[in-house]
């Protein structure tokens, strides 16, 4: 079996091991799709055919790599075995068998935006205001109880305020529309798939006949229903084989639950359990500094990670006074760096807790022509930001039609396309009298906007944008996406700081910039480029050189806006995702002040720096200030 001779001795036990539940404990680096994909092969050549396998992963870009790196160890000719998502595998079960229950063959699948529409929907015809009861709520309290596998029948609020007895007759309503119109949401296709196999026993057996080895990669990330759907498909036989990392469990605000983990052991018989600490992306330093960091929580497997790789560099910790120096002292390593041919820009990564993070960093990297790639949507590009800016053009220019269209009905006030359409061709008399006083007020509301920008100072016009238009009133009352949006609108504020020393020119000089900054932001394609992303969105990535910003009290670890609440064991094992991407290198970063709001706040360094031993630091005492570790 030549194909265990690049195993390491876990890996060749969890390959070996073909038999009964397997537990797989894989550190971050450990090899854990190596050590899944021989293992399938090794099944192969032991005599289980290829469609008799089934590996369930989280993400379509996680299948499709564990689809090609089976495609480069498999000979050929061998038939494929399915590799897929939870939502792909309820998609090809209720196609095949949904009928028995009642979906149809070729039901549409709502997506979240059409889902939410659908909620809005339903909550005017049972003339419940929008505005006040933000979809979004409904649909999220709606998407938690399905993921925790409850249909609308077995609903019991856990609190009884006007909102939580509403939601029970809004679902039964939006139930009734999906069905009507043949439509399934994204939750629907793991909860009616679970719903087939209790109602179905006979076809749940055909598909563990049909499947009789299951994988199942980020076992920590599953939420109630997922759990509940591993178990259905291991059966009797159990040959089921699951991977995780308690310690980069970071998507409990998804639903993510990693007692489902903990409690593998106990949900089957005879557990074999195989831990992968041997680290093939990162140093002795910086897993050294990555376990020290992690050990202090009290949720998780134990675990140490270790290489036999080189010793590598110390971390290296930097204060900075405020956000802009941080910025700048990080463009000019990076600078140094690529200048001494130690790194391409490319294998450089700078991560941060939250995405108005991003904004400061971006102007620097600009600022000294430093390529990047944002990861997610740049901040100026952010629907939020350009929303916030167009009330702005719209109510200084009344004929900014582009800008108008954009906000008329941001936040939802009940105006549509046709009110749009009659609108655009000047057919204002022809609307009814209801519409006319929706639109009516919305011009009010840019009448108000327009008087501001001409007497206050460009950070408080923003501020009072924010307030006046309720966008800040509908983030407040959203999910976490939408608190993030929320920071992010805060972090325009802060923008606008700089050109209030201008006076009233200060408004359109905003502008101007924020227009010219996102042309610059285009990569045009550019490949070599500094990665910028948040922690939760590099997880799974490796680079040479990363530097972890804003490492600060209630900024990382993170307390919401408006609440001093935080889970710190999850806050701690998003700062060891971040430390356990770098492969050579990483610096840490926090300023002694930072603009927030509008407001300069002083901060407290993150605890988490403390956890991490001395020795494995170094300080840059020409950028450090008095601040003693």
């Amino acid at each position: 079996m030549y194909y265990l001779d690049t195993l390491n001795e876990a890996q060749k036990q969890a390959v070996l091991t073909t038999d009964g539940p397997l537990l797989v404990l894989a550190g971050a680096g450990a090899g854990k799709t190596k050590t899944v994909t021989h293992r399938i092969l090794h099944l192969i050549n032991q005599g289980i055919p290829a469609r008799a396998i089934i590996a369930i992963t989280f993400t379509n870009k996680a299948a499709k790599e564990l689809r090609e790196r089976l495609h480069q160890l498999l000979p050929e000719g061998n038939e494929p075995l399915l590799a897929t998502t939870f939502h792909g595998l309820g998609v090809r079960i209720l196609r095949e068998h949904g009928l028995t229950i009642g979906v149809p063959k070729n039901f549409s699948i709502y997506d979240r935006g059409e889902s939410t529409d659908v909620v809005k929907e339903v909550l005017i015809a049972q003339n419940i205001d929008p505005k006040k009861f933000e979809p979004k709520r409904f649909l999220g309290a709606i998407s938690k109880a399905k993921s925790d596998g409850l249909m609308v029948n077995d609903y019991v609020p856990t609190t009884y305020d006007f909102f939580s007895k509403l939601v029970k007759p809004v679902w039964e309503k939006y139930e009734n529309l999906l069905r009507e119109r043949g439509g399934l949401d994204f939750d629907d296709l793991l909860l009616k798939t679970t719903i087939l196999f209790r109602e179905r026993p006979d076809i749940l057996k055909h598909y563990q006949i049909k499947w009789s080895h299951v994988h199942i990669d980020e076992y920590q990330d599953t939420n109630g229903i997922q759990y509940e759907l591993s178990r259905q498909l291991a059966g009797s036989k159990q040959n089921i084989c699951v991977v995780g990392d308690i310690d980069q469990s970071i998507y409990s605000w998804r639903g993510a639950d990693f007692e489902n983990l903990l409690r593998f052991e106990r949900d089957f018989d005879n557990v074999k359990t195989i831990t992968l600490e041997e680290n093939y992306r990162s140093t002795k330093i910086i897993l050294e500094a990555a376990n020290a960091v992690i050990v202090n929580n009290k949720k998780r497997k134990a675990k140490n990670l270790f290489t036999r790789g080189a010793n590598g560099e110390q971390l290296t910790l930097s204060a900075y006074s405020t956000e802009a120096d941080e910025a700048l002292g990080i463009a000019t390593i990076i600078e140094q760096l690529v200048g001494e041919g130690k790194v391409n820009y490319k294998e450089i990564a700078l991560l941060y807790r939250t995405n108005f993070q991003s904004r400061i960093l971006e102007e620097a990297l600009i600022k000294n022509t430093i390529p990047y790639i944002l990861l997610g949507t740049r901040f100026y590009e952010r629907k939020e930001i350009k929303d916030l800016i167009a009330f702005i053009k719209a109510a200084i220019n009344r004929e900014d039609w582009g800008s108008i269209r954009r906000v008329i009905n941001v936040p939802a006030r009940g105006i549509g396309k046709t009110t749009l359409i009659k609108l655009a061709a000047g057919q204002y008399t022809e609307l009814p009298a209801g519409t006319r006083q929706k639109v009516d007020q919305f011009y009010l509301l840019l009448d108000k906007i327009k008087l501001l920008t001409e007497t206050s100072l460009p950070s408080s016009i923003i501020k009072e944008v924010l307030r006046l238009t309720g966008l800040e009133a509908e983030l407040k009352k959203g999910s976490e996406d939408d608190i993030d949006r929320l920071e992010n609108l805060r972090e325009l504020v802060t923008v606008a700081t700089a050109y209030d020393p201008h006076g009233s020119d200060g408004l359109f000089m905003l502008l101007a910039d924020i227009a010219l900054t996102s042309d610059q932001d285009d990569d045009n394609g550019q490949v070599d480029g500094v990665k910028l992303m948040t922690v939760h969105a590099a997880k799974g990535l490796e680079f040479d050189y990363v530097f972890i910003t804003g490492l600060e009290q209630d900024l990382f670890p993170h307390a919401p806006i408006g609440t001093e609440e935080r889970d710190n064991e999850e806050e701690r094992r998003l700062f060891y995702v971040a430390l356990t991407r770098a492969r050579k290198k990483i610096y840490l970063s926090y300023t002694e002040t930072r603009l927030v709001f509008g407001n300069r706040r002083f901060n407290i360094p993150s605890e988490f720096l403390s956890e991490i031993p001395n020795h494995l630091l170094t300080t840059e005492t020409n950028r450090l200030s008095i601040v003693d570790f």
